[in-house]
């Protein structure tokens, strides 16, 4: 009752989980670099598989949605932690910091469900090759990623509508961002009833999509006992990329549950560590995952700046020789233009330029490579097994 009566009206929170790092300036420049590394890979990778259209296709679909997970996951909180690190900002509004924890929490939400899904894709596609273009169409995978956004808002958003009506006793939080557990604990109540809630809603989460992407994968180990040496290295290169994103995420997370659960006392700066790499990690290896290890996704970008580079010499090529004659002596007219008459009033002095200037464009016979260089057709795509097709070669 005395906390109730000792409540203050919070406009802003003051975040203090930094306040024993030893080099604040070094980790907060440290998280900007693998901030920035991050937030780059996964926006190459979204423009890469909506520019090709050959990759327009379920997998790489899901792979752009993980994509947009992890730009989620890290960009709500990274901003924040650079600020308190870096400049030394360590206040954030009451409203900016009910959405941060709302962003934060719906990304850790969605990767797991991103990570289930793209469980069951490598499992439709090892078990049923033949068959994976009738059951996971576009459409599908369309419909399906949007369901399973609106369902993560739903849970997610018990998190602010259980913290706004609660008044609050304390605008200091002694974490590194605003987080559900940060914010309740700022709160005059007791948390542990609100603590109760959330966690049976994370453990129905992680639980259910952890075992689905298990049981995803004893369903792979069946077919890859049934399958021939040939077709257990394409299964094994098609699921390793997954395995690798699965473990990146989980293994964070497990080890804070168990060493909590062991009764390890961690301390401030142990904590925290755990809790950046939780949130980077992931972010920063998954991009760079699908990206080295998925040859269509390689060779889009590959494509793509061998094209920018292609389309920067050769304007440079046509527009080269009209600037070596106007920079330079007095000659003839510029090559990609033809006289058609002459004593023009728009002749230059010693000059016999045409009254009216067209555009010369020249034959195959007469074009000068110089000036017009042949493009080079990319290569043709590739028609792959159905299996091999989703096999990260």
């Amino acid at each position: 009752m005395s906390l109730q009566n000792a409540s203050i009206k919070v406009t802003e929170f003051v975040i203090t989980g930094f306040d024993t790092t030893k080099y604040p300036v070094q980790v907060g420049v440290f998280i900007l670099i693998v901030f920035i590394v991050a937030v780059l890979a996964n926006t190459l990778n979204i423009f890469i598989i909506i520019y090709d259209k050959k990759l327009h296709k379920p997998m790489y679909l899901l792979i752009c949605n993980l994509a947009v997970v992890d730009l989620l996951s890290t960009s709500s909180v990274s901003p924040t932690m650079i600020g308190v690190l870096v400049t030394g900002v360590k206040s954030i509004s009451y409203v900016p910091c009910l959405i941060q924890m709302f962003t934060f929490h719906l990304g850790q939400v969605m990767e797991t469900f991103a990570l289930s899904v793209m469980a069951l894709d490598r499992l439709i596609a090892v078990s049923c090759p033949f068959q994976y273009h009738s059951y996971l169409t576009n459409p599908r995978i369309v419909v399906l990623t949007y369901i399973l956004w609106i369902v993560a808002c739903a849970f997610v958003s018990f998190y602010p509508a259980s913290v706004i009506p609660l008044r609050h006793c304390y605008s200091v939080l002694k974490y590194n961002f605003c987080s559900y557990a940060a914010v309740l604990r700022a709160t005059c109540v007791d948390p542990n009833y609100y603590f109760n809630i959330v966690a049976t809603i994370i453990f129905f989460l992680s639980f259910s999509t952890f075992s689905f992407i298990c049981l995803s994968y004893f369903g792979i180990i069946y077919f890859v006992k049934l399958s021939s040496n040939n077709d257990r290295m394409k299964i094994g290169s098609t699921c390793l990329s997954h395995l690798i994103v699965v473990t990146c995420y989980y293994v964070p997370i497990f080890v804070i549950a168990l060493l909590t659960r062991l009764g390890v006392v961690l301390t401030l700066e142990e904590r925290n560590g755990l809790n950046i790499g939780s949130i980077l990690i992931p972010s920063l290896v998954n991009p760079f995952v699908y990206c080295l290890r998925t040859k269509e996704i390689k060779n889009g970008i590959i494509n793509m700046f061998t094209k920018v580079a292609t389309s920067s010499g050769s304007a440079y090529a046509m527009f080269s020789p009209a600037v070596r004659h106007f920079g330079g002596r007095a000659g003839s007219c510029p090559p990609f233009w033809m006289p058609h008459q002459k004593h023009s009033p728009l002749a230059l002095p010693g000059h016999t330029a045409p009254e009216r200037l067209l555009p010369h464009h020249p034959t195959a016979s007469t074009a000068d490579p110089a000036l017009f260089p042949p493009t080079t057709a990319l290569s043709d795509p590739l028609i792959y097994h159905p299996l091999a097709l989703h096999c990260c070669q």
